[in-house]
């Protein structure tokens, strides 16, 4: 799947300017961050 592929570094790169804008996001962003990788950990490989 080259969209979620490509959709890290795009992610990433979004997440960091809204830190920079708004520092207070960090703890939103890396929880959400975190959820998220946690569940194409559980079920990405059930996609296939």
């Amino acid at each position: 799947m080259p969209m979620l592929t490509s959709a890290g570094p795009l992610v990433s790169l979004i997440a960091g300017i809204l830190i920079l804008v708004v520092p207070r996001l960090l703890n939103y962003i890396v929880a959400i961050y975190l959820i998220v990788i946690g569940l194409l950990g559980l079920f990405g490989s059930h996609l296939h």
